[in-house]
């Protein structure tokens, strides 16, 4: 039995076969409709999510399979007391995989250590977002057709953002990847990627604080929010809330081929303007996640469709 708490948990191969039945799964979604006849995900939400749990509900729907779970901690025995460690045991007695959020750093794995079934870490403070990552991996991989020889920029809070954390992890993987992070001073990459995982690797990066000097060289913008949750003070929140909008004379300055990414929600870095531009892909993004969740629970699951299946 395998978790996912960390894009480290597959290996370039593994990654790459589950992309491949992402891809799959698009092309040709009646295949995989029943694969997940009689299984059920539980969703354990212990902060607010759109996207990301309602991604894992739609695809298992998507597999044939069903859902329980809920969508806060105080709709959940949680409000009680009940500890990760006791609600994850009694889950393992309802479903079959388990997607679980989390704002403590750290939950997803205590769970998965007291779990019959597989977990899943959907994001666990500002720590790690592994299935944002595979979203993001297979979005590039469909739009670009490669994972290496990329120049990337991470624009916002590279501190907290636990998607942009987990993104590095996963490219540096990959050969002649280079990083462009553009952020104030306050919300810089933690000392601990810059050293653990960008210098040991020998990553070729460097740190602006204009967005405009780095839109030339970039193949690919990964915008993302200032976020209100992970910051003590409110005055620190709103002196940076807004420091970066992307808008079409920004835009201006970009090669025609680059993509834009968000993991959304968007508050106001990016200019609705932009989103009619055919760069503009965090939509496409969100689509491409439902295939990602749909290849990773298969996988966990050790569920393989046939040919004429």
């Amino acid at each position: 039995m395998r978790h996912l708490m960390s894009p480290l948990d597959f290996s370039v191969e593994e990654l790459d076969q589950l992309l491949d039945l992402a891809a799959d799964i698009e092309k040709h979604p009646a295949k995989y409709a029943h694969a997940c006849d009689g299984k059920k995900i539980a969703t354990l939400f212990y902060e607010p999510s759109t996207r990301t749990r309602l991604s894992f509900e739609t695809a298992m729907l998507n597999l044939g399979g069903s859902v329980i779970g809920f969508a806060s901690a105080s709709s959940s025995s949680a409000a009680k007391g009940e500890s990760v460690s006791d609600t994850i045991r009694m889950i393992s007695c309802y479903a079959d995989i388990c997607a679980m959020r989390h704002p403590k750093e750290g939950a997803p794995m205590v769970a998965a250590m007291k779990s019959s079934i597989p977990v899943i870490n959907a994001g666990d403070g500002g720590h790690q977002h592994p299935t944002q990552t595979l979203t993001d991996l297979h979005t590039i991989r469909s739009l670009k057709g490669r994972l290496g020889n990329l120049t990337i920029g991470l624009c916002g809070d590279l501190k907290f953002g636990r998607t942009v954390h987990s993104l590095i992890n996963a490219l540096v993987r990959y050969e002649n990847v280079k990083f462009v992070f553009i952020s104030p001073d306050e919300l810089r990459i933690p000392s601990y990627i810059r050293e653990d995982v960008l210098n040991n690797n020998h990553i070729e990066y460097k740190e602006v604080e204009r967005l405009e000097d780095a839109m030339p060289e970039l193949d690919l913008l990964y915008m993302t929010r200032v976020q209100k949750e992970r910051f003590f003070n409110e005055e620190d929140y709103v002196r940076l809330k807004d420091f970066y909008i992307l808008d079409k004379a920004k835009m201006a300055l970009a090669r025609e081929d680059m993509l834009v990414l968000h993991p959304l929600p968007r508050v106001n870095e990016i200019s609705v303007e932009v989103d009619d531009d055919p760069r503009a892909a965090y939509f496409k993004q969100v689509q491409y996640g439902v295939y990602a969740r749909m290849a990773l629970i298969l996988t966990l699951l050790d569920i393989h469709v046939e040919e004429g299946e």
